[in-house]
Parts: C-alpha cells; structure tokens; sequence
C-alpha cells in the first residue's frame, strides 16, 4: 500500500497489506495475535478511536474486527468491548512479511519535534481549501510573487500582530517551505553580505546548525548558565540565532535584561538577529512572551512555522523581514527556485481567516496543558528525583535526571520500546559549559490513545 499505519490502543504499529484497506487492517490484526504482539485479553480501541487514528472508514474497522471475532482471534461482548480471544487459535505458518515495518521503529514514541498528527484538523481542514480554491483568482495558480500568496501575507500580518505582537508588514513577509528553507535562504544572504560565522546557542537542532555551515558559516555557541543563555557578549559576531520565547531543547524563555542586551547589540554593530519562534502559540503557566522583533524590526528576522502548531508535512513557514534585508532574500529565493504550493497557502489563508485556525489552537493547548499536567503530576509520584523544568510552554518538557545516568536510562528506554532523546543529542560540539544528563520528553508528539502507555514506559525507566 506504501504507507504505514502506526496506531492500536498498545501503540502497536501495523502495517496493512494486500488489495484492500479492510482486508489489509485484518491481516496486520491476526499477525500482530498470533505473533504475540497483542497478547491475549489485551482490549483493542473502539472502531471509532482506531478508525480516526488511521484516517479510514469507521466500518472499515467495525469489518476487519468482525472478521477477527468469527475466526476467533477477538472476542466481542456488550459492555466489555473488543479483546484479544484469551486461547486464540492456532495461526498459520510464519512467512515473511510482504511489507516489514520500519527499521528500528519503537512502539512508544516521545522524541520531541512534531505535534500530535492524529489530531490534524482534517475536517476544517478540507472545508478550508475548498473555500480557498473556489475563491482563488485563475493567476494564483501561476509563478506568482516569490515572497508568496498575498492572501496568507495579509493573513499572517493580522494574526503575527494579534497574537505575537510582530510588527508585520505583509511587503514584509516572506512566505517559505518551513524554517529549515528560510534558514538556508538566509545563510546564503548572509554569506554574501561577507558574514563568517552565527552565533547559537549551546543546545539547539544540529539540523541548522548544519544548514548554516553548509552556507559557509561557522556556527559559534553561546555561554549558558542558570538563568539560560548569555547574550552579553556578542563582539565579533555579524548575527545570532535564537529562540528567545522559549528555548530549544531547554524550555526557558531569554530573560528581559539578556533580550535588551541582543537588541542592543544589533543596534550597535548593524548585527542580525534571526529569531526562531516555533511554537509561540502553546503557553500554559504565563502571559505568551511577545516576540523579539517588536524591539526592534529593522534588526530581527522573525520566523515561524505552521509545523507545531498544525502539522509539518504542509511544509509552511514564514519570514518577517527587516526592509533593507528583503531585496537580498527575494533574489535568493528565486535563484534557488524556492516556491510553497499556492493551495496551501490559500487553505492556510482561509483557515487563519475563518477563525478556524485559532479553534484549533485552544483546542490543542488544552489537550497539550492535560497532558503536560499528567507528566507532572507522574513523575512526583513516581520518580521524584527527576527534576522536571521548562514545562511552562511548548510541547516538550526537559527531566533533568541524576548524574551520568542519561545513556543508562536511554538504552532502558529501548528495551520498554520507548523512543526517547537524551539532552546531550542537542548539545553544540564546541559548547564549554557544562553538559547536563537530562532527557527532552516530547510529550506532543503520540496520539491520544498512545498516551498513558507512554507515559507508564516513561516511568519504568526512570531512576
């Protein structure tokens, strides 16, 4: 079918083969009893819950469990749901499966870096870009405008300066295929106006950093201490990259004084700063921290992403630019032939203007805020030698764990089926202060019904 199906109320992750989805899900069912995967007694999720998660048809599901009810590998009773037969019976030989599941994947996963996609907005969604292509003009599917559709522009201006207090001009605005594509177009930018290196801070995605080198920038760590990274400090350096509303992988926000500092310094020395504000909509504990770039636009790049907030494979992001950058990034954009599909940025359009967008939002901190609450509230019971810190916003929360322990509990973590990402992954490998033994827990990334046995892994493994 070339796709893998990644659900069941275990987190098993199956793979249905064959002509058709039904008889595809009923195989992937029987061999996942018969191998021992589901064992018996296990109660499956309702067709319904399975149904959404795979993104089928609910009778599609209620089919392939009948099926498995009448060969007697389930059992099926009013009240007590769908289970796994407590003496299925005898399967066939083993053979070699036509479509083995991905290498090396886990059943539990809580690696940061992607929101929950079970719970994309599929519906509103699909109501979104229908009314966008019904309503585009026949030129919007055209080259267009490098800086991107001026619907969504326009969109973004008016949500950036509501929600994130940006000063967003929609001239300004760059329209990109994520922040990865944007950072790139800037490197390139910057090393043509002679830059040679950005400073970063001393734990960030090695992914950018790359970008960034790949751009011919040597990528320069900052100082960190208790109170997060230092920007006092910045001679030399023609640009910083930051996440000043809530820091990566770390959680903390820059603290006022450094803000005032990294601001100065642009001022001063026509330095550039690009800021990275990749899940400014998730805060729980505090007042949101406004973005960076309202201190000054002239001087801070500011990007954004729909990649948290709805789901990364639309591939949309976007840059507010200083004016006098914008000339340099167009022409960037265009020798690399960058371009984001016009649809999608129609639908992104319409979603942010219907309202639709900012539902999704709040719907979303309030599944996220729950689920942040339940690690909390785990971990005191269950592992209260874990500190747990920046858990005020975002999506992930990092667990400061007893020294020289992470790679221990990391390898525990994979016997329990656990995906799981140590702190020390996301450290610059010329960063001097003092590396942390921590785990960075990205309690956004499984489906709701995945969630408690993830946690209850978690909590194995923890010391």
């Amino acid at each position: 079918m070339g796709k893998t199906w990644a659900t069941l109320g275990i987190d098993l992750h199956l793979e249905p083969t064959g002509p058709g989805l039904r008889r595809g899900l009923t195989d992937a069912l029987r061999e996942a009893v018969r191998t021992g995967r589901l064992a018996p007694g296990t109660r499956l999720p309702s067709s319904r819950s399975l149904a959404a998660d795979l993104g089928i048809a609910r009778n599609t599901v209620a089919d392939a469990y009948a099926d498995l009810v009448a060969e007697g590998w389930l059992t099926a009773r009013q009240g007590s749901g769908t289970r796994v037969a407590e003496h299925p019976v005898a399967g066939p030989p083993e053979r070699p499966a036509p479509h083995p599941p991905e290498r090396g994947r886990l059943p539990y996963d809580l690696t940061p870096g992607t929101p929950d996609l079970a719970s994309f907005p599929r519906t509103a969604w699909l109501k979104a870009a229908r009314h966008a292509l019904a309503a585009a003009p026949h030129d919007a599917l055209g080259y267009g405008d490098p800086r991107g559709r001026v619907e969504l522009r326009t969109a973004l201006a008016g949500y950036l300066s509501r929600v994130r207090g940006v000063r967003a001009d929609p001239e300004r605005i760059v329209v990109c295929s994520g922040f990865a594509q944007g950072l790139k177009v800037l490197g390139e930018v910057l090393r043509d106006r002679g830059a040679g290196s950005v400073a970063v801070e001393s734990y960030g995605l090695f992914v950018h950093w790359n970008i960034l080198q790949r751009a011919g920038l040597r990528t320069v760590p900052l100082p960190f201490d208790d109170l997060g990274t230092r920007t006092e400090d910045l001679t030399g350096i023609p640009a910083v990259l930051l996440n000043p509303a809530h820091q990566f992988p770390l959680g903390g926000a820059l603290r006022p004084e450094r803000r005032s500092a990294v601001v100065d310094w642009a001022r001063r020395t026509g330095g550039l700063v690009l800021e990275d504000d990749y899940d400014g909509e998730f805060r729980y504990d505090r007042q949101p921290v406004g973005a960076l770039q309202d201190l000054d636009p002239d001087h801070v790049v500011y990007l954004g992403t729909a990649s948290k907030s709805l789901a990364p494979g639309l591939r949309l992001g976007w840059m507010v630019l200083p004016a006098s950058l914008l000339p340099e990034v167009l022409a960037a954009q265009r020798a690399g032939g960058w371009a984001t599909g016009v649809l999608e940025q129609l639908t992104l359009a319409e979603f942010l203007t219907s309202g639709a967008y900012d539902r999704h939002v709040r719907a979303a901190r309030l599944r996220y805020r729950r689920r942040r609450d339940a690690l909390v509230a785990a971990l005191a019971s269950r592992a209260p030698k874990v500190r747990v810190r920046g858990i005020a916003a975002g999506l992930h929360a990092v667990l400061q764990l007893p020294p020289d322990t992470e790679a221990s509990v990391i390898r525990a973590a994979t016997w329990q089926g656990l995906s799981l990402q140590g702190l020390s992954a996301y450290r610059h490998p010329s960063a001097t202060t003092r590396p942390l033994d921590a785990l960075v827990v990205g309690y956004g990334t499984p489906p709701d019904h995945a969630w408690s046995g993830a946690l209850e892994a978690l909590c194995r493994v923890l010391p």
